[in-house]
């Protein structure tokens, strides 16, 4: 049995069948022909051909009025149209959207990308962003994508988005419980949280305290994860203020001292694609980075 189309088939053209579908919905060439931003006169044009082409009239002129097989034909027409229209490829704003690809560190995304993504995607409306959480502490590649946010030495090419330092923060209801803490030796007797993403002896040192690196409590893999839970008393952890600032602002958490020491691991991006969509997401991280050190600064 062939595939191929019958010899007995009269498919008209979708041009045709647009411009009978809106002279009859509009009630006058006129109309129809605003409506498809082409003449009168090729609005009729194409009516014509279509009715040649089928065999019979669908419209009587001068008035303009369906004809019985007309009426029949037009809702087979718009059922016929609204099909095509549903199709996703067949859409203008479809076709105009630019897709790409993020990969990012869990934190970073929760605490940084993430919570201005809205601004981006309004002066971006055309790019469609594709996020993925990278989890590079645990020697496992990051997932590919056009535009790599991590932790660590800044490759050729990258671009530095924050290069934070850390202090010591704590819960009020920690510090309720420990009692005042004045100086650095007053944190003696608290739970120092612990990640091997940012250790505490430089800012140990830094603070004259020759104390080793702390060794009981939940060891955290994620810099998110400590910031938890220190806001849920669990301990002092040794945070980013630019990562820390929703809970800074909010006060779950509290700076103790204005000493503070460079971080571990600055933030930085790779762009793997040089596209228009990577150039300006990039562009834009890097203000936004810049807005919120300056105001990781003053909090």
């Amino acid at each position: 049995m062939s595939d191929a189309p019958s010899d007995s088939l009269r498919l008209p053209s979708i041009d045709g069948l647009l411009a009978f579908e809106a002279a009859a919905r509009l009630g006058s060439l006129e109309r129809a022909a605003e409506a498809l931003h082409i003449s009168a006169s090729a609005v009729g044009k194409r009516i014509a051909t279509l009715e040649e082409r089928l065999g019979q009239p669908l419209l009587t002129r001068n008035p303009l009025r369906l004809t019985a097989a007309g009426k029949e034909y037009l809702a087979q027409v718009q059922t016929a149209l609204s099909l095509l229209a549903a199709v996703p490829l067949h859409r203008r704003e479809h076709q105009r959207v630019t897709r790409l690809s993020i990969s990012s560190p869990p934190t970073f995304a929760r605490q940084v990308l993430v919570p201005a993504l809205p601004g981006f995607q309004e002066a971006h409306p055309d790019i469609e962003l594709e996020l993925l959480l990278s989890t590079p502490y645990l020697d496992q590649p990051a997932p590919p994508a056009e535009v790599e946010i991590f932790a660590g030495t800044l490759p050729a090419g990258g671009e530095v988005l924050l290069d934070d330092v850390v202090t010591p923060m704590a819960a009020p209801a920690l510090l309720a419980r420990l009692g005042a803490i004045a100086t650095p030796a007053d944190l003696a007797p608290a739970m120092l949280l612990r990640t091997p993403l940012q250790p505490w002896q430089p800012w140990l040192r830094a603070a004259g305290l020759d104390w080793p690196e702390p060794a009981q409590g939940t060891r955290f893999v994620d810099l998110g994860l400590t910031l938890e839970a220190a806001a849920c008393g669990q301990g002092v952890v040794l945070g980013r203020p630019s990562l820390a600032a929703p809970y800074l602002r909010s006060g779950a958490l509290k700076r103790l001292f204005d000493l503070a020491v460079p971080a571990a691991m600055p933030y930085g991006l790779v762009r793997h694609g040089d596209g228009d969509a990577a150039r300006a997401f990039s562009r834009w991280l890097v203000r936004h980075c810049e807005t919120l050190s300056a105001g990781a600064n003053h909090t």
